[in-house]
């Protein structure tokens, strides 16, 4: 009997010892995950405050960096301006200055955010390489764009003609320039082209010709004409004196006489005279009785 209660109470034993060791296993299993789950948790918490201090720098940074640059820009045209530089200069820098300063700033803030800038840098450079081979033609525009501020054949506030439009350049960029034509439309040039393609410039010279070819009917009197627009030319004061203008028969055409006239008037009057002779012409031949011509047709019926 006392051999079977010894039994039993080690079984007992046994059994309590083996279900404390399964509690205390259970246990320091759950203080482990319990320690994994709070070390999870503050690397997330550190994560998170470390890429907030990023961020936040990085904001800093850009905003900062913007400010310095909307300084140095208004340093630089101030400066220009101190200088008299000339504004298709002024317009070009300023750009030039603004993408330099704008490209410094991203790296900046790349580097805010805990990027390497160098091998950031090796990755631009890369990137520049490909960028350029892709865009060689804009390339082309930049290189055209310092050649038009070099040779200088047009300048901000010219009228030109190229590539087919006219109009008064307004920026010189460094890309494109920028026209204004007569009817207000804004149109963008390559710098390429306009280095390298054909340039008519209308305020390179101080005087410009003038010329008007008018047609009279076969029997008028040319030596009456040619008083009449002589009179007509002598009572404009714009029209210049030296050299003198110039009046001659021009053409035997199919239903005219054509007669030109060429007169010399400062570069800012010759819109203002072409007009205005014109007018002048149409009204006194009228009153002289001079006649226009029209196309006419003669036709012969035979018997």
């Amino acid at each position: 009997m006392l051999l079977l209660f010894q039994a039993t109470a080690t079984q007992v034993a046994d059994s309590t010892q083996v279900v404390a060791d399964k509690l205390m296993k259970e246990a320091i299993a759950n203080a482990d995950g319990l320690d994994k789950l709070s070390l999870i948790t503050q690397q997330l918490l550190d994560f998170a405050i470390r890429a907030g201090e990023r961020i936040l720098i990085a904001v800093i940074v850009f905003i900062v960096g913007r400010f310095l640059i909307s300084m140095l820009n208004r340093f630089v045209g101030r400066l220009m301006d101190r200088r008299k530089v000339d504004i298709s200069i002024k317009t070009f820098v300023k750009s030039l200055v603004n993408i330099l300063l704008t490209i410094l700033l991203i790296i900046s803030v790349v580097g805010a955010l805990g990027v390497e800038t160098t091998s950031f840098a090796a990755l631009l450079a890369s990137a520049g390489v490909a960028v350029g081979m892709a865009l060689s033609g804009n390339l082309q525009n930049f290189a055209g764009g310092l050649i038009v501020l070099l040779f200088k054949p047009y300048k901000v506030g010219d009228w030109i003609e190229s590539q087919g439009v006219s109009g008064t350049v307004k920026e010189i960029q460094i890309f494109h320039t920028i026209l204004t034509t007569g009817d207000n439309k804004v149109i963008y040039i390559p710098n390429g082209a306009m280095s390298s393609g054909v340039v008519t410039n209308y305020n390179t010279q101080t005087t410009r010709r003038v010329e008007w070819i008018v047609g009279v009917d076969y029997g008028e009197d040319y030596d009456k004409v040619q008083q009449i627009v002589t009179d007509i030319l002598a009572a404009d004061k714009r029209i210049l004196k030296d050299p003198a203008p110039f009046i001659a028969l021009h053409a035997l055409d199919a239903s005219s006489v054509n007669v030109v006239a060429r007169v010399w008037v400062n570069s800012a009057d010759y819109w203002g005279v072409y007009f205005d002779i014109n007018k002048a012409i149409y009204a006194t031949f009228n009153e002289k009785g001079i006649n226009f011509p029209f196309p006419q047709l003669t036709v012969h019926q035979g018997n």
